[in-house]
């Protein structure tokens, strides 16, 4: 494969709800820690969540959304991990690549955007790499962490719309997710998967099956599922 090998991993409501609303305002990991009967078993998640592969795929507007541009303490560093960043608009501000940067044994930026800061950056820090694209190509971006940095296995973290991508290009291959003992609601509310809806019969051959791994009963009530995913063939 001259990809590595993909996993999704996400942390989600019991109907599918990846944010606790329709605003950036809202996040899980600042709200749903201050609610009884959710907060008490979501560690489980974030213990899970440092066993994963040591390249971490996410993007700029996420990044941003749990305040790395406002963070001013010394990160913890993880000297192993290295942060692949989609970020085109961009979301993140000079100071989100320092902290990135400080916090992250190696920060791949990935834009279509070439007055991103990070490019004014890259001589002040040897552990920031920037691939620059005219056009995003997912299935490029991931051919070029495999073949420039060695990344045998990716671990996938972005938000709804991204990973509607990564599924309709086929690049998901396996999902694993904790379930929490909630149900969020809302139509506007981020899903696990977002971004287009197929209209037609001619498109079923874009949803993915899946074969069950495992599925794993937590404490307080949360739940593992494992999944790997069935790829498309070459009949369609």
């Amino acid at each position: 494969m001259s990809r590595p090998i993909t996993t999704l991993f996400m942390l989600e409501s019991l109907d599918g709800k990846i944010n606790s609303g329709n605003s950036d305002a809202l996040d899980v990991d600042r709200d749903w820690p201050t609610i009884p009967g959710l907060r008490e078993g979501l560690q489980q998640y974030y213990d899970i969540e440092q066993t994963t592969d040591t390249f971490s795929l996410n993007t700029g507007r996420v990044m941003a959304k749990i305040g790395v541009n406002e963070r001013t303490e010394e990160p913890e560093k993880m000297d192993v991990v290295t942060f692949v960043i989609i970020d085109n608009a961009p979301h993140l501000t000079e100071r989100g690549v320092d902290y990135l940067c400080r916090w992250t044994g190696r920060l791949v930026l990935v834009t279509t955007n070439s007055e991103h800061p990070a490019f004014g950056m890259r001589e002040r820090y040897d552990n920031l790499e920037i691939l620059r694209y005219d056009e995003l190509d997912l299935a490029q971006v991931l051919t070029d962490v495999h073949e420039k940095f060695g990344a045998e296995r990716l671990t996938i973290q972005s938000g709804g719309n991204m990973n509607g991508r990564f599924l309709r290009e086929d690049l998901i291959d396996f999902v694993n997710i904790v379930v929490a003992p909630v149900l969020v609601g809302g139509r506007d509310t981020s899903t696990l998967i977002d971004g287009d809806a197929i209209s037609s019969p001619a498109e079923l051959d874009k949803i993915r099956p899946m074969k069950l791994i495992e599925c794993k009963a937590l404490d307080d009530s949360y739940v593992q599922l494992r999944y790997e995913v069935i790829h498309r063939t070459i009949e369609g």
